[in-house]
């Protein structure tokens, strides 16, 4: 398992409109979210050990971010093809599991993957009110390889910030996991950051 970090997008950016379907085939558009307080964007999938390590408590945090208004929906942009474990039949899977109370979207095509700049999963992604970015990095600095207990601290404060209208000036630190499972040639070159 070779560990790979965020590309870190500048904070302030606009959040990349999207148009996904989820495990089920319902079309979910962020342009439907755009008054939300917060807009939380996570890229996972189900197999990655780094994802699986955070699953229950991320499920339990991101349940009470919706219940205080926020808008949070994950992503799994891996190449189903070549990681059948990822595709929507095992998405469907995974959700009743673990108890997502989130929308779990397939991003195909890789497009929105990479105007997210997403490089890992899990990689999260905070967008406030304005959609604009005020944190993307770790859930907290729990790994599968460390004994540090799963809270997700580093994302949970920045959605607290952004959800009582605070400036979030706590850390940014980059997450760490499994790279994302490009298809054969359309890897992205995120050089120029």
């Amino acid at each position: 398992m070779v560990a790979v970090e965020s590309t870190m997008l500048p904070l302030g950016t606009k959040a990349p409109p999207f148009e996904l379907a989820d495990h089920s085939g319902a079309v979910w558009r962020s342009s439907d979210h755009e008054n939300a307080p917060a807009l939380v964007v996570m890229f996972i999938c189900n197999h990655c050990p780094y994802v699986k390590h955070i699953a229950d408590v991320l499920a339990t945090v991101t349940s009470q971010f919706i219940r205080r208004g926020a808008t949070v929906v994950a992503i799994n942009s891996n190449d189903a093809h070549e990681y059948p474990d990822d595709g929507p039949g095992k998405m469907a899977e995974e959700v009743r599991a673990r108890g997502y109370e989130f929308p779990y979207l397939r991003d195909e095509s890789q497009v929105v993957a990479k105007a997210y700049r997403a490089a890992c999963t899990p990689d999260f992604f905070v967008f406030d009110g304005d959609q604009r970015l005020v944190y993307r990095g770790q859930f907290c600095d729990a790994r599968p390889a460390n004994d540090v207990k799963v809270t997700g601290r580093d994302l949970t404060a920045a959605v607290d910030a952004v959800l009582s209208g605070q400036e979030y000036s706590g850390p940014q630190k980059p997450s760490i996991g499994c790279n994302i499972k490009w298809k054969p040639g359309n890897e992205p070159d995120y050089q120029d950051l």
